[in-house]
């Protein structure tokens, strides 16, 4: 979600002065004693109050002042839901993708479930599963041949990567390709999408 903002932070009788992130699943406090993770789906009653954003979680009080303004955007992005991984793609039943590779993972299935085409020249987009180079040079391949300019590129992420997200930038940059929007996929995988320049 992406919003950052720092204020005076309440939990209980405790109050002292934060920095807070809003993150897609949780709000993150750091303060000189306070460290918290709070996830998204344990806020209830959430609301503004003069100039702080108040919620109860795990049965605790929170007040977060960064001012009446601050309070309403959190607010407004708490509340809208996030949007699926079909729509983060930009796929649909009308924007087709052309899938390369596998990767056994639900979250990704379920999102291009409906929205791929077996004709890569018919093709809105070019989802590459890229688990190694071999993949990735695949991918390239079969995307110099297609009329669409994008191309998301999956891969798993963190140290367990055998092709990290260095490396396939790397690649793409030196081929034309400049990377324009990050997507994450699951706990394992990771999405980026690469245009050509």
């Amino acid at each position: 979600m992406g919003r950052e903002a720092q204020g005076l932070c309440t939990i209980g009788p405790h109050t002292e002065a934060v920095r807070a992130w809003l993150e897609s699943t949780a709000v993150l406090l750091r303060g000189p004693t306070l460290k918290r993770h709070i996830a998204l789906s344990a806020l209830t009653d959430l609301r503004v109050e003069a100039q702080a954003l108040r919620f109860t979680a795990d049965g605790e009080s929170v007040a977060l002042e960064f001012g009446a303004d601050e309070a309403h955007k959190w607010l407004k992005k708490i509340m809208t839901p996030a949007p699926s991984l079909a729509a983060k793609l930009g796929v649909s039943a009308q924007q087709r993708a052309y899938v390369v590779g596998h990767a056994d993972e639900p979250v990704l299935a379920e999102a291009l479930a409906g929205a791929t085409t077996r004709r890569a020249d018919e093709a809105a987009v070019l989802v590459a599963i890229a688990l190694d180079e071999a993949d990735l040079a695949q991918a390239i391949t079969l995307h110099a041949g297609m009329p669409c300019r994008a191309m998301w590129v999956v891969h798993v992420k963190g140290k367990a990567a055998v092709l990290g997200d260095t490396a396939i930038r790397s690649c793409l940059r030196e081929r034309g390709y400049m990377d324009n929007k990050t997507s994450a996929v699951s706990d394992r995988f990771t999405a980026t999408r690469y245009a050509k320049r």
